[in-house]
């Protein structure tokens, strides 16, 4: 087994100016980094099976599940139970870098939730 980081790792982009690395994607486990630059952040969503630990390694996060906000710093996080709509935004002047940890892996089993938070 080789060692793995974002240089090495499968990247790709999303939102506005936002980007992700694969850090490993099992069927079973997905460990992904991503980095969100001041003001972007992902729309509101849920996955039907999949429960997912963010965990802030650097700048400061806003994530919303339920309806309720938490703001998240460096070495803070949060657990979203599946079936939970959540969102992540960087509200701060900085970028922020964060680990998302999701169990089974994420991929295929979003769903949007336009409900108002």
């Amino acid at each position: 087994m080789s060692k793995v980081s974002i240089d090495n790792a499968q990247h790709y982009r999303w939102g506005k100016g936002c980007d992700g690395w694969h850090l490993l994607r099992d069927p079973d486990l997905s460990v992904i980094q991503e980095k969100v630059p001041p003001g972007a952040g992902e729309t509101r969503h849920r996955h039907a099976l999949a429960r997912q630990f963010f965990f802030v390694l650097a700048g400061v996060a806003e994530l919303e599940v339920d309806g309720e906000r938490v703001t998240l710093g460096p070495g803070e996080g949060r657990h979203v139970p599946a079936g939970r709509p959540h969102k992540l935004e960087n509200p701060g002047p900085d970028p922020v870098t964060f680990l998302v940890i999701s169990s089974p892996a994420s991929h295929g089993d979003r769903i949007e939730d336009d409900r108002p938070s």
